[in-house]
């Protein structure tokens, strides 16, 4: 089990390896268009501010979060209208000051937290290391995209372990956010970490399975690169179904990259 102080250090370390990619930035580099359409650098981080926002929120004051994610919820407007705006109105040093910000107020509340508690969220609550986890994949995710639009490549670390621990868990998410059923059928993962351990999820004697690199199964289930873009061994219809949906991120279903793995920057 990973303690809840290891996940905040590791999300802190992911924060700081996104704002090095950024803090250098002119307006032109911040207005430079990522691979998620419309989407430029600059969306990337307001996104990941605003949310970082509302995660202190939910953790602080629960009640206040919960008028406020259920008002957004409930209203016909595009949720991320508003965070968006507020990005493209400003400079790209004023962003980085507030995504600055929002995520050391965000840090601040979650060192708050017991490793038992549960915290609100846009959906079911959610345990307070499953939430800490889920801040450093959408991090990792966002981050990849800014990597992609500024043509860089990132040396994976350990860190993506907990970006795979919750593309396997929410597999029946993946489904049910779809309307489908998920089948019964286990799908083992087997992958290789960056440092050469392998990381394992599943029945070993499970007649479908994933395996191969950590990088390119976190890649498939954020839905930064299409399955066919990967070296990733898949077998059995069970592990193939999976993979052509899977989503880690909370929401409404992803549309996915198409085959071709898009790369603005490169």
């Amino acid at each position: 089990m990973t303690s809840l102080a290891e996940l905040l250090a590791d999300l802190e370390a992911e924060h700081a390896d996104l704002d090095a990619l950024v803090a250098g930035l002119d307006e032109a580099g911040w207005d430079r268009a990522t691979p998620s359409p419309g989407w430029a650098v600059r969306d990337q981080v307001s996104h990941l501010a605003f949310f970082d926002d509302a995660a202190a929120m939910a953790i602080t004051d629960p009640d206040r979060f919960r008028a406020v994610a259920g008002a957004a919820l409930a209203s016909d407007a595009d949720p991320m209208e508003e965070h968006l705006r507020r990005g493209r109105a400003l400079a790209g040093a004023a962003l980085l000051v507030w995504w600055r910000g929002s995520r050391g107020d965000m840090l601040r509340a979650a060192r708050t937290l017991a490793s038992h508690d549960r915290v609100p969220w846009f959906g079911p609550p959610m345990g307070a290391l499953s939430f800490v986890s889920a801040r450093i994949m959408e991090t990792w995710a966002h981050g990849q995209d800014v990597a992609d639009a500024l043509g860089t490549t990132r040396s994976p670390t350990a860190r993506l372990r907990h970006v795979a621990h919750l593309g396997v868990r929410a597999r029946p998410f993946s489904y049910a956010v779809r309307g489908l059923e998920a089948p019964s059928d286990d799908v083992r993962v087997e992958l290789l970490a960056p440092a050469g351990d392998r990381w394992e999820w599943g029945d070993p004697a499970a007649a479908a399975w994933v395996r191969g690199g950590a990088l390119d199964f976190c890649l498939v289930v954020t839905q930064r690169r299409h399955l066919l873009d990967t070296a990733l061994e898949v077998h059995g219809e069970p592990a193939r179904q999976w993979l052509s949906i899977a989503q880690a991120f909370a929401g409404p279903p992803g549309p996915g990259r198409p085959p071709g793995g898009a790369r603005p920057g490169s």
